[in-house]
């Protein structure tokens, strides 16, 4: 079992940032990859950013490339997800999920462990 507790959400100005935090505790996080899923009243759950057990890859959807960077620390069982130049249209919950896949993935049905979730509001 892996838990996944997800961090850093709040209220920003448009143009602002934010870095959400996935805290994992349980079996070897390091062999995870680790995915950023969100969702918007009233919308699908949507991807965000993926990253691999190692860090060494990534990727993202195409609506947060160049803003949103995925990045993990495996000593201290956290992924991170810096959100810069945020956009009113990135309010959303945000959750992050772990999964044994490699290298990554985009697809939430993929994911075996999903945090509760933290809600990100920028307003404009």
């Amino acid at each position: 079992q892996v838990q996944l507790v997800e961090s850093g959400g709040g209220l920003v100005q448009a143009g602002g940032s934010l870095r959400l935090s996935c805290a994992a505790s349980g079996r070897t996080f390091s062999s995870y990859a680790v995915g950023w899923f969100r969702q918007a009243p009233g919308k699908e759950r949507e991807f965000v950013a993926t990253i691999s057990y190692s860090g060494g890859l990534t990727y993202y959807a195409d609506s947060v490339k160049g803003r949103f960077t995925i990045f993990r620390d495996n000593v201290k069982n956290t992924v991170y997800l810096q959100m810069n130049s945020l956009k009113p249209e990135d309010t959303a919950v945000y959750y992050c999920a772990a999964g044994q896949i490699e290298p990554y993935s985009g697809y939430d049905e993929d994911y075996s462990y999903w945090g509760q979730g933290t809600q990100v509001t920028v307003s404009s």
